[in-house]
């Protein structure tokens, strides 16, 4: 009797009753599980079963079905996490976690090399129910239940970002945050298991639509080359047009995306004309950017983007039209430049070619989580760049460390972390390759799971109560981005509008040079004799003293100590700048000082030209007269300069600034400076030719 009645706690246990009286809805999974976890905590005295004291109900529930997952007891599971897992793992404070966490991470490594393990319904729940878990692993913590969502079960954003990535193709550490921001935006910060079965299947099934459009009827008209896979088509009967814009024609195709090149064949009156390719692979200075298009050539439309590289004489502009806003567009766009970013990836860190292709099986991954989301949500998210991986890496403050800790991830035999950190090598659970992820959700057979074994390496690693070098590098970068945010915040509270008004901030932060100009100013013109010769004489001491060489370090020095006595005085002065607003003008006064503005300035470059044009005329010997007296006086100061010793000749300088202004010097001077300006009148410019573009057009 008591092994017929552990028998069928087993199947209520597992549900294998849901196919005979019925099976629940998805929502309601939850509370059957609470119910008999309780029915188990309460009978496990009577059960052959053995429940981990320091787990929670649930918990205890989650590491029973990854034990069973492992084909291992409870017992052999936590012997061997007690033989593996470091001293400092298993301190009473943090064992129920981890110890659930290793429990989980070996069942993921096992449970996602079957295929298509995203459709099953099981292993959905069976994940959330990891999270759930996760969030309440010991048996004195209380689960955390949000009210406001439905009142239905849902996990935080701590157990998604540590248990996410380690379900292969759902989440990557370096984007996970992002990816549960977007997922949960409506949701008040928690996802439900609703939100998180339909992600999961939206996900599943864009995987499999991109590997079913590497099989479409039209590839090997585009010659693509071994291992090229398509990645996104559009511009077919069944999905919506895309157009090319070729100076003022515009050309509606077929775009074809994958992960080597880009692409587009116009639409003839038969069928297809020859494709045009925009290589990714190559280091061909590529350059996508949003393009504003319109017809005939004008720039109305905000929905294009314009593909650049040296390989191509123009660029290629592409428009995806739609009704409201440009969305299509920014899917392109971020898509494109993530293939960009990843292919620039494997060329700088030099991976051999597994390396590259699971770089590239990586960022692939991240375009169907891009996509499934915006099936899910229902919209692109805000910056749908945060939601891949190597393009936020390109982006972000500290993304060059993320992508060196991916590259030795990727990089074969890499063994540089083994025995860090008290962690023994049997204490590092694994990742399955992208690559071998992207094959098990789209492949079917024993056969192809064969290959995909043989395709796992060890590309990643999850540390039992530790984190490994990409998730210490990405908790790192989001600190220093939340810095940069909220520097960027101050910045949009100072910028103002208006000519006027900028030029007002600029004059007032411009007070302390104009300050020192002016003292230097009052110094060379003696107004105070006294000042001026002693600023004279300690200059002169310094010269002849040689000690130059300290005056450099010496104002550095000043100048940290003003700014630690400023720190510690910040209470009193912040370092705010006040600054009185310029009168305001109405529009005709406005036009009026952007005319006269734009009038200085086209003075400033006339005589800017016509300085320049001097010196040309100087130098080609237009006036030869004026070429010889140049010559003289360049041997003079070359001959000064070889012969008089450094400090005399700054000595000299130095007095002949500070003293043309005494009562001593300041007829000679004066006399001297209208010579040298009557002889600059003099010189002639060089003419000046200029060609229209028309004439030059038919000479050519």
């Amino acid at each position: 009797m008591l092994k017929g009645k552990t028998f069928v706690e087993t199947l209520m246990r597992e549900n294998s009753f849901k196919g005979l009286f019925g099976a629940k809805k998805d929502e309601d999974a939850y509370e059957e599980d609470d119910i008999i976890a309780a029915d188990d905590s309460s009978t496990s005295s009577r059960s052959t079963r053995k429940w981990v004291r320091e787990l929670s109900s649930l918990a205890n529930v989650v590491a029973a079905r990854c034990a069973r997952s492992l084909m291992l007891s409870i017992e052999e599971l936590q012997e061997q996490f007690n033989n593996e897992i470091s001293e400092s793992a298993k301190a009473p404070t943090k064992y129920a976690r981890n110890f659930l966490e290793y429990c989980c991470f070996r069942a993921l490594a096992v449970s996602t090399r079957t295929m298509d393990y995203l459709s099953d319904k099981d292993f959905r729940r069976h994940t959330f129910e990891m999270m759930l878990a996760w969030e309440a692993p010991g048996a004195a913590d209380k689960p955390v239940i949000n009210v406001s969502v439905d009142s239905e079960r849902a996990v935080g954003r701590d157990a998604f970002v540590r248990l996410g990535p380690a379900i292969a193709g759902v989440a990557d550490p370096v984007t996970v945050y992002c990816q549960f921001s977007a997922l949960t935006g409506a949701t008040g910060g928690r996802l439900q298991f609703s939100l998180y079965d339909k992600y999961l299947g939206e996900l599943d099934k864009t995987i499999k639509t991109m590997k079913s459009l590497s099989s479409s009827a039209h590839l090997p008209k585009l010659q693509m080359v071994k291992g090229e896979n398509v990645i996104e088509l559009e511009g077919t009967v069944t999905t919506q047009p895309v157009l090319q814009h070729v100076g003022v024609s515009t050309w509606p195709g077929r775009l074809t995306l994958t992960d080597h090149a880009l692409y587009f064949e116009s639409l003839g009156v038969v069928s297809y004309d020859k494709a045009k390719k925009f290589d990714l692979v190559g280091n061909l200075r590529q350059v996508v950017k949003p393009e504003l298009t319109g017809p005939w050539g004008a720039r109305l439309f905000d929905k294009a983007i314009s593909c650049k590289s040296t390989a191509i004489p123009e660029p290629f502009i592409f428009e995806f039209p739609e009704f409201t806003g440009h969305a299509r567009r920014d899917y392109w766009l971020v898509t494109v430049r993530e293939l960009i970013c990843t292919h620039q990836f494997a060329r700088k860190y030099q991976l051999d070619e597994l390396g590259a292709g699971e770089a590239l099986s990586r960022a692939v991954l991240g375009i169907a989580r891009l996509k499934a989301t915006r099936e899910v949500t229902r919209c692109l998210p805000d910056k749908p760049e945060s939601l891949l991986t190597f393009l936020t890496c390109e982006e972000i403050p500290g993304g060059d460390l993320i992508m060196e800790a991916i590259a030795r991830s990727l990089q074969t035999g890499d063994t540089t972390n083994n025995g860090k950190n008290g962690i023994s090598e049997k204490s590092r659970l694994y990742a399955k390759t992208a690559a071998a992820t992207i094959a098990n959700l789209g492949a079917t057979g024993a056969k192809k799971q064969v290959a995909v074994e043989d395709m796992v390496l060890p590309v990643g690693e999850f540390l039992i109560g530790e984190l490994n070098p990409i998730e210490k590098a990405v908790i790192q970068s989001r600190d220093s981005s939340k810095r940069v945010e909220l520097a960027k915040s101050t910045i949009d509270g100072v910028k103002v509008d208006g000519i006027d008004m900028n030029m007002a901030v600029m004059k007032e932060l411009m007070v302390p040079v104009s300050a020192v100009l002016e003292w230097i100013k009052a110094l060379q013109t003696w107004e105070e004799p006294f000042k001026s010769a002693a600023f004279l004489v300690i200059c002169s001491y310094v010269v002849l003293k040689n000690l130059i060489g300290y005056i450099i370090p010496a104002c550095l020095l000043c100048l940290a100590g003003f700014m630690l006595w400023f720190r510690q005085g910040q209470g009193v002065n912040s370092g705010e700048v006040t600054v009185t607003s310029p009168a305001s003008q109405s529009t005709v006064e406005q036009l009026l000082a952007l005319q006269q503005g734009l009038t200085e300035l086209k003075d400033l470059l006339q005589a800017g030209n016509i300085f320049l044009l001097k010196l040309r005329a100087i130098l080609f010997s237009t006036l030869p007269q004026a070429t010889d007296q140049v010559v003289m006086v360049l041997v003079i100061i070359a001959f000064c300069l070889a012969i008089l010793p450094w400090k005399l000749m700054f000595l000299l300088l130095l007095w002949e600034a500070f003293t043309r202004q005494t009562r001593f010097r300041q007829d000679s001077t004066e006399r001297l400076l209208r010579r040298v300006r009557e002889w600059w009148y003099s010189v002639p410019v060089v003419p000046v030719r200029l060609i229209k573009v028309d004439e030059e057009k038919k000479k050519n």
